[in-house]
């Protein structure tokens, strides 16, 4: 009797346990009223890279090389030392961080976001990839600044400047 009012306790403190604290990834530390920058947490899985979704339904590579694999990826630094810019015109994005153990080529990421862009809410088990993969989904939402108080002589319609930060492979979607 004692021993099914033991296990009986230990079922009921089972249902009062609090949920595990869902483990952070990476942050988005806004740097401007349209740039932000990625900064993964300690002890991640070295190789990482960006994408970005946006209310219009863009989907942008942000960790572009000539590679086109992932990058190395440091603890508490920014994202290829690099603030992204984000086009206030396409509204708030949604930012996937993707972590993993070895460098992973990005056409198979943007594919599969492609492919899930309907969905509500993507996870690393969506895709297929090879290795260990973590995904960070962070959210970003850029800001107009008014020129005249921000004390800014010429203002822009939102183009993309050169020296915007890293290049970026968007891909728009279709028109129906």
């Amino acid at each position: 009797m004692l021993m099914v009012m033991a296990l009986g306790a230990g079922f009921m403190s089972c249902d009062n346990a609090k949920p595990p604290v869902k483990r952070t990834r990476a942050q988005v530390k806004r740097t401007g009223p349209a740039t932000m920058e990625i900064i993964p947490e300690g002890g991640q899985l070295p190789y990482c890279m960006l994408f970005t979704t946006s209310e219009k339904g863009v989907i942008r590579q942000l960790t572009l090389t000539r590679e086109n694999r992932s990058i190395r990826c440091e603890a508490n630094q920014p994202v290829a030392n690099t603030r992204f810019r984000v086009p206030v015109q396409e509204g708030k994005v949604r930012v996937y961080v993707f972590f993993s153990d070895e460098p992973v080529p990005t056409g198979w990421v943007a594919q599969q976001l492609y492919e899930l862009r309907d969905k509500e809410r993507i996870t690393a088990m969506d895709l297929r990839l090879p290795g260990r993969i973590y995904m960070e989904t962070l959210e970003f939402t850029p800001e107009t600044v008014d020129p005249k108080a921000a004390g800014i002589g010429v203002t822009s319609d939102g183009g993309t400047a050169p020296d915007a930060g890293t290049r970026a492979r968007a891909v728009e979607p279709a028109a129906h």
